[in-house]
């Protein structure tokens, strides 16, 4: 039976989320609200944890998950970054967009896409999300909370908890987040001299980082 905390939004209580860190750091599966819908996290360095996630959300090893980092400084670690990538990294965080880069070799193998050795990253704009990462004191993996077989991601933390509540260590409700995914942008090519690619439009707009 799924835990659930309803936490403040703009002021979320330390000790509420401490419960959901020691659930993380104990192989457990958490719903959290992002600045592009509810997504799915687990710890990094945990396999059976990751191997849950995937079967949760109904995708294989080829699926990319997501690396949510509590500033640039942190994604940096996690991917091979250079000084046109950065810049645009720079413009872009925090916010609802998702960044396909090149894995550093602090990426567990098996989280990193097995062909192309990528990652994908984000820095969020949410303040739950962000005080639950800073007392983590390490990013998340996670990926959208899209249900097996739909296309929509889910926002409502009550529904969630209805629906996965036998799955889930889990669901932190700070009220309704936007129902629309991020943005996802491919960097890899950037790196060795070509553009930025859009993989997914969503929330974030490409304008506003120049692209």
């Amino acid at each position: 039976m799924a835990q659930y905390f309803e936490v403040h939004p703009e002021n979320p209580q330390p000790r509420l989320l401490k419960q959901a860190v020691a659930l993380l750091s104990n192989g457990g599966i958490v719903a959290v609200p992002t600045d592009s819908s509810y997504a799915l996290v687990c710890h990094l360095d945990d396999k059976a944890a990751a191997d849950h996630l995937r079967r949760i959300r109904g995708v294989d090893d080829k699926h990319h998950l997501t690396l949510l980092c509590r500033d640039l400084s942190e994604l940096a670690n996690y991917a091979r970054v250079d000084n046109k990538q950065y810049r645009l990294l720079k413009a872009a965080t925090p916010g609802p967009y998702t960044f396909i880069l090149e894995a550093s070799k602090e990426v567990p193998r098996r989280v990193s896409h097995p062909s192309r050795k990528t990652i994908g990253l984000r820095v969020p704009e949410h303040k739950t999300l962000q005080d639950l990462l800073a007392l983590l004191g390490a990013p998340l993996l996670a990926t959208t909370l899209i249900p097996p077989g739909e296309t929509e991601p889910m926002n409502d933390a009550n529904e969630i908890r209805d629906r996965f509540e036998h799955q889930l260590a889990a669901v932190i409700d700070a009220g309704a987040c936007p129902l629309e995914p991020t943005t996802v942008i491919d960097l890899t090519e950037m790196g060795t001299g070509g553009d930025a690619v859009l993989v997914r439009q969503g929330r974030g707009a490409l304008g506003a980082i120049g692209l």
